[in-house]
Parts: structure tokens; sequence; C-alpha cells
């Protein structure tokens, strides 16, 4: 903040006239007296002044890449869709732990985007069938393109660099993921329709009595008048669609990794009801997990064949 004077701006003669005692006790413009002197519109170096000892914005693509090296995996996902819930006893303290089974269908890569070409890393992948005459011609020849089969479900995972692109025409199975390592799941949550406040929001409800007529699980007032402008303000809670959105869990361990039947067992609940797409990739909060030799072998070798 600018230093008080003495007395009032008011009886301050002009610049030119004051001594020398009093050029101290004005306040100096600059970024390290608490002032800025870049323009205020139209030009992105007022946010990099080196002075205040922040680091350096950019803008550039590859900037936007180096600030998300340290969230995005770096291999590539998988689809599998949910069959139930179950439970696993451990034989010696008796522990029952709640656990989603996933079953992946046939996943392949289907395609690529570098950054070349599409600006990020990731990996396309597909999962399960369809008949020929319920897709459309363009996506037949994206698929005949890649040499895979016709796939029902298709989704994209990003991944960090270019070592994480698998070869197209390459099959992931459950054992993509290791027992004991940690996954994060996305899926879309059990869709509940049209729902009241009280469910939606968990609101508890009008009094049951003292003149409440037949409004108990009404939502009331939806805003004020004059003093909020008349109106329902944005972001108001009140009944509506529920569910049906998208839900990530984070941080789930996988218990069980059946390769034969291409099965995975997650540790928790996985969001959505049975017969939905769950898409698994490494936990971005946890440490990336350690591949075994045999798995890289394989890996490099697809790399090297694509």
């Amino acid at each position: 903040m600018a230093p008080k004077l003495p007395i009032s701006w008011a009886q301050l003669p002009p610049n030119f006239l004051l001594p020398d005692t009093f050029l101290p006790l004005i306040a100096k413009r600059g970024v390290k007296y608490g002032w800025t002197t870049a323009p205020k519109r139209g030009k992105p170096n007022r946010f990099n002044q080196q002075t205040a000892g922040l680091p350096t914005l950019s803008q550039s693509p590859a900037a936007a890449l180096a600030r998300k090296a340290r969230t995005l995996p770096l291999r590539t996902g998988a689809l599998a869709i949910k069959k139930g819930m179950t439970a696993l006893y451990d034989p010696e303290t008796g522990v029952r732990t709640p656990c989603t089974v996933v079953q992946m269908d046939r996943v392949q890569v289907v395609a690529h985007k570098t950054r070349e070409r599409n600006g990020y890393f990731a990996v396309q992948i597909g999962a399960g069938s369809k008949e020929p005459g319920n897709v459309t011609r363009p996506l037949q020849g994206h698929f005949a393109g890649a040499g895979v089969s016709l796939k029902r479900h298709l989704s994209e995972f990003r991944v960090l660099n270019a070592a994480g692109l698998l070869k197209v025409g390459a099959t992931i199975g459950p054992e993509w993921f290791l027992e004991g390592q940690f996954v994060d799941t996305r899926s879309n949550s059990r869709g509940m329709g049209f729902e009241g406040g009280m469910k939606r929001h968990n609101w508890k409800g009008q009094p049951a009595s003292h003149g409440n007529s037949l409004a108990h699980r009404a939502m009331g007032s939806s805003g004020p008048s004059q003093g909020a402008g008349s109106r329902v303000h944005p972001g108001k809670k009140m009944p509506g669609r529920m569910g049906g959105h998208q839900v990530t869990q984070q941080n789930l361990k996988v218990l069980k990794v059946d390769a034969e039947k291409g099965i995975l067992v997650l540790n928790g609940a996985v969001s959505g009801p049975k017969g939905c797409v769950v898409k698994i990739q490494d936990a971005i909060k946890k440490p990336w997990p350690t591949i075994p030799a045999a798995v890289e072998d394989v890996k490099e070798a697809l790399q090297a064949t694509a």
C-alpha cells in the first residue's frame, strides 16, 4: 500500500515544485510496490511479471503436454463389461471384501492419435462385436483398415507419449493389469429418470402439520423476489433427471485376474448397472505398476512391428 502523506493531496503543489524531501512519500508505480504497469487488455505478458517470482506461463502445445506429464498414464486402458458384484473372504482372518466383477470381450487396438497429427497421444480401443447390417459403411471401412472385427464399443485412452501406443490390431486381455495394482474406472451411473427433490438432493421435506396441506414432499419456494431479481437463479436444486452421468472411481485395487475367462475382480463398487461399459486405466494417484519383463518384451515386439 502507498505510504500516507502528512497532508492531503489537495494541499500538495505540483510535482515540479515539490522539494526532494516529499519525493519518497509519493507512491511509486511498479510490481514491487504493489502496482502493475502492464496494459489491461490483450497482452498475455501482463501475467508474466518476472519480478513477482512466478513461473512464466506458456500457451504452446508442448507446454500443455508438459503440465500433464504427471497425470497422463504411461499405458493405455481397456474396456470391460460389468457383470455384477460379489465378495471375497480371507481364509485366515475371515474378513469379507466386496468386489465388482468385470469381463473383457475381444478388446483390440483400433487406431492411434499422435501429437504430430492430432496434437496429443491416445489409443482408440474397441470391444465387443456387432452385425455388419448394424454398422455404417464409413465405420466398416474404419475397422477394415485397422484389420479388426466390427466392434460394439469404442473409446479413447490418452497416454503420455509414443511409447504407450500399441500396435493397431493388438489384443488386450485381463493380464494387461496386474493383481495388486490400482486402477481408475469410469462408467455411467444408473439412470433413475425424473425424480423429486427429496430423492435427488436428499431434502428432509416440509413439516408434517401446522398448516401444511398436501405439500410434504414439495420443494417450496424456488427463490426470492425483488431483492434477487425476481427470477430463479442458475444452479437452483430442483426436481429433474437423476443419474445417467459418468462417474469416476479412483484407486480401486485389482484383486484377481482370470485370463482364461477374461475376468477382472476389482475391490469395491463400480458405478452403473449390470451390462454397462467400464473404462479401466492405471490409477493416476498411485505409483505406476511395475510391468514384468515378459510383458515388456511383448510390448516392444508389437511396437517394432507397427
